[in-house]
């Protein structure tokens, strides 16, 4: 029988594999942390990798405990970096292509320049798909935006 894993669990592992890797002294304490997520969600990640075979746990020093990352655990890790990758460039791809679909509006109407309006990775990714279409980045408040909000992204007339 085979269990759906969640991609949200695949991205946790991933990074729990990549902290372990990096400070195999690490606590759960530290991973929620660093990770931003709660103790509770650490500690049945880390029992999950550990029933697979993923982790081993070895006692360290005043009872602490040492994660061993197992020759199983490097090749999930591997094939975990390798998904992580393929589905960051797929959403790379489709933010392009959506932002290439409005830009033909902006073409349609004249117009070759647009203000960019939002924050974060979208954004550069809006910003690039405009520069490799000639489309020239502005701060004039008469002309277009491209409004991205999260994984949303609109084209908005003045």
């Amino acid at each position: 029988m085979m269990i759906y894993e969640h991609r949200e669990d695949k991205f946790y592992d991933l990074a729990i594999l990549n902290k372990i890797e990096a400070n195999p002294d690490i606590s759960q304490a530290m991973l929620a942390d660093e990770l931003k997520i709660s103790i509770g969600t650490v500690n049945g990640r880390l029992k999950n990798l550990i029933a697979k075979g993923d982790i081993e746990v070895k006692q360290g020093r005043r009872r602490k405990l040492r994660y061993i990352i197992t020759t199983a655990g490097r090749t999930r890790q591997r094939l975990l970096t390798e998904d992580y990758i393929q589905q960051s460039f797929k959403l790379f791809r489709q933010v392009r292509q959506q932002v290439k679909d409005l830009l033909k509006g902006l073409n349609d109407a004249d117009a070759h320049a647009v203000r960019l309006l939002g924050k974060g990775d979208i954004v550069d990714v809006c910003r690039l798909t405009c520069l490799e279409n000639d489309v020239r980045l502005t701060e004039e408040s008469d002309a277009p935006a491209l409004v991205v909000d999260g994984l949303e992204i609109r084209l908005v007339w003045p």
